[in-house]
């Protein structure tokens, strides 16, 4: 298998892209039955096989001290990457409009950009540290906010329901924004958490690898921040794929389960070794018995 995954060339999933991209130009000059779901197939085909790539250029091989996923050429492959995840999540959500014309060309822009500096030199394994510490950092932050936010907005919605039924909505002091509104926001406050805590693992993941070539998987913080990540990734595909769910408090019940996942992600964080900030000489003997090994001299 992993054999077969190393003959993945950045041909590979360009292929994939321009396929989509030339049947989406294509959609007002003729029409195709089975379009829609090719498109899809293509780009998800794109989508696996460029993180399939990534993934093999993160494996430590112990023969450099040059940082994981720390070149320009990664970070151009890695932000062409979230574009075209970005098109999917549009494509699931809103099939009948043509937002490809706009979001693959860049795209591609991005593999070309990445191609182009593939001999810029990469950033030292503490370079490499420090800037993926500053990614997992803010994108954790940012979507700690959103899942917080939500849950706010969950409580006003209901608020506002019950005021609605009871007749009593913009009357007194307390005035609140409409059910839609809050609705929306709950909705967006779903879909960017999932985002920013995805991106948050992930560079926790790298950073981890670059200071000690391991990742404690069995730590209290990273296996409730991965629940509280499935948590968001199933509400979010539920919230995208079952209409009904779009409607009523059913998308604030989303939000404040959310919530108390990340309650206990934060408890179980900040008591264990990764909330308290032990030193960065090695993962705990517990850690290193699942990680990823990086060989080589430390």
């Amino acid at each position: 298998m992993i054999q077969f995954l190393s003959g993945i060339s950045v041909t590979c999933f360009v292929t994939s892209y321009l396929v989509a991209l030339v049947l989406e130009l294509t959609r007002t000059w003729f029409e195709i039955p089975v379009r829609r779901i090719v498109i899809l197939g293509f780009t998800v085909v794109g989508l696996v096989l460029q993180l399939a790539y990534l993934i093999l250029r993160a494996q430590p091989d112990g023969t450099t001290e040059a940082g994981l996923m720390a070149t320009w050429y990664d970070w151009s492959l890695l932000l062409s990457w979230g574009l075209a995840a970005c098109y999917l999540f549009f494509l699931l959500r809103r099939p009948e409009t043509t937002v490809g014309s706009f979001l693959l060309p860049p795209v591609l822009a991005l593999i070309a950009l990445a191609i182009y500096v593939q001999d810029s030199p990469p950033f030292s394994r503490e370079e490499a540290t420090g800037i993926w510490r500053n990614v997992h950092a803010m994108a954790m932050l940012l979507g700690s906010l959103a899942v917080l936010l939500g849950f706010l907005a969950g409580v006003m919605y209901l608020v506002q329901s019950s005021r609605l039924k009871q007749k009593r909505a913009g009357r007194g002091r307390v005035r609140l924004p409409n059910l839609e509104g809050l609705q929306h926001l709950n909705r967006r406050c779903l879909y960017f958490s999932t985002i920013a805590l995805a991106c948050g693992l992930f560079s926790g993941v790298l950073m981890n690898l670059n200071r000690w070539g391991s990742v404690g998987w069995t730590e209290r913080g990273v296996i409730f921040s991965g629940i509280l990540l499935l948590w968001l990734v199933a509400a979010t595909l539920f919230e995208i794929f079952y209409r009904p769910s779009r409607r009523g408090r059913k998308v604030a019940y989303l939000t404040f389960a959310s919530f108390v996942f990340l309650v206990l992600a934060f408890a179980a964080v900040l008591t264990s070794p990764h909330g308290r900030g032990l030193p960065d000489e090695a993962p705990s003997s517990a850690d290193t018995s699942i990680s990823l090994n990086w060989k080589g001299t430390r």
